[in-house]
């Protein structure tokens, strides 16, 4: 049996490296998968990052038919305001856009994760409530600055200097960063 990561992101392959703690020797190889990401007509925000999560599991197990009885898993996470998916932003603009929305204001992360070995697959998703501070134009501006938040989903990382904003959390913060551990470690159960 082969674990396999559906994805590139060294804050996720950290995160599962996380979860295998205890399997004795785990390891897993990674691979990328490219899915389009565009949400259907009128798709809910939970069922959005399901379906993505699942789907990058599935073409991930197509690409990894190398390796030993693969299984496969998928992740996704969106930042949600109001029920309005907030994707990466498109550029400094955008990410200013976007700021200003989350400003003094509670958002969702929602981050779903999927196994699949291509017999059985299961999902979970996690919902964290995420309060931002109130930003200035300043704040936003000089956090621009840094490119930070020009490649992540809400156009914030908690983990990094965007983690200066959160006033709170409620709920998984694995989760906001990429990979909730509590359900991930649920869902490798599942396969033993």
């Amino acid at each position: 049996m082969t674990w396999v990561l559906a994805s590139t992101s060294p804050r996720r392959k950290q995160l599962f490296a996380q979860a295998g703690f205890a399997t004795a020797g785990f390891e897993f190889e990674q691979v990328a998968p490219d899915i389009d990401e565009t949400p259907l007509t009128n798709e809910d925000a939970a069922d959005y990052v399901v379906r993505l999560a699942l789907e990058k599991a599935q073409a991930g197990l197509a690409l990894s038919q190398a390796f030993s009885h693969p299984k496969v898993l998928g992740s996704d996470t969106s930042v949600v305001l109001n029920g309005v998916i907030l994707g990466k932003p498109q550029d400094a603009q955008d990410a200013m856009r976007i700021l200003r929305q989350l400003s003094g204001n509670t958002h969702q992360v929602m981050t779903a994760v999927a196994i699949t070995d291509g017999h059985q697959s299961f999902t979970r998703l996690c919902i964290t409530d995420v309060t931002f501070c109130a930003l200035t134009d300043a704040d936003i501006s000089a956090y621009i600055a840094t490119q930070e938040p020009l490649d992540k989903a809400g156009a914030y990382g908690i983990q990094a200097i965007g983690g200066c904003f959160v006033e709170s959390i409620q709920g998984s913060y694995s989760a906001v960063v990429g990979l909730p551990l509590v359900q991930t470690r649920q869902l490798m159960q599942l396969f033993e």
